[in-house]
């Protein structure tokens, strides 16, 4: 491991230390994607808990690690089992375990008429200039002329005080109530056929390259499953995995819908748009 990935490996085996020694949940701040096949990477026996991932909404690219002392697996409504399994990782996971650590706030533009029609980067540039760091931040959803933001809960009064302004427009920031709060990304439905549910034979279906062309990204360490790196072409893809390739986007594999006669896989996808 280089440096950095060491010493985050050492800070999620001492929350969890902490976890099961105090009886306390524990959390880490937003992990991206390397940061979470990191933790899926660590051995069974440097993890002294269980632990769940949750960004605010099922297909979160950005998510907070919770690690859980075996009182507060009921939480989620699971009894102890394996430590480190891919439930365990998934997205989905129970969000009550997290509703005091993260808020998801909402950017309206106080005047629509004069709104500047506002991008990820100008939302993000908005509140990192503001002294925040990105790890305190998960993922920024465009939602017509407003903004989604999850962010730490214990900077939403600031948010809330402070960011006025996303460039030009000025902007209003409220919170968003998790018990009414609801979000589904908007998909793409793909339908085709491959010749195997190998990751790069999906990877080609979802965005219409070549193989031999995304073999490069598996490669450079750029493709994700279920938030865990991926370095072989030949992984086998199962039913709802979410695959996150980084500069291009993401998806999920729903299902098999049939074979043809000269023995290819139908099958059905949605890519995130």
């Amino acid at each position: 491991m280089m440096r950095d990935e060491e010493l985050l490996a050492k800070r999620l085996t001492e929350l969890s230390r902490q976890s099961f020694h105090r009886g306390i949940i524990t959390y880490t701040d937003f992990l991206n994607l390397n940061e979470q096949s990191i933790l899926h990477a660590l051995p069974k026996n440097s993890l002294y808990t269980e632990y769940t991932l949750f960004g605010g909404y099922d297909s979160a690219e950005r998510q907070m690690a919770a690690f859980l002392p075996e009182d507060a697996l009921s939480l989620r409504g699971r009894s102890a089992g394996g430590r480190n399994e891919k439930e365990a990782g998934s997205p989905g996971a129970d969000k009550v375990v997290f509703l005091d650590r993260m808020a998801v706030l909402r950017i309206t533009p106080l005047h629509e008429k004069y709104a500047d029609a506002l991008t990820h980067r100008d939302y993000l540039g908005a509140v990192m200039n503001l002294g925040l760091e990105r790890g305190k931040m998960g993922d920024i959803l465009i939602d017509g002329l407003d903004a989604l933001i999850f962010v730490d809960a214990k900077l939403k009064d600031f948010l809330k005080e402070e960011l006025t302004r996303v460039r030009h427009t000025s902007v209003l920031v409220s919170e968003e109530d998790w018990d009414d709060f609801r979000y589904t990304q908007n998909v793409q439905e793909i339908r085709g056929t491959v010749s195997s549910l190998r990751l790069d034979a999906l990877l080609s279906l979802a965005f219409a390259s070549s193989r031999s062309k995304l073999t490069g990204l598996i490669e450079a360490g750029k493709v994700f499953v279920n938030g865990r790196l991926m370095t072989s072409n030949g992984y086998h893809i199962k039913e709802q995995d979410i695959i996150s390739v980084r500069g291009m986007g993401k998806f999920q594999y729903v299902e098999q819908l049939s074979v043809t006669k000269k023995n290819r896989i139908c099958v059905r996808i949605h890519k995130y748009i």
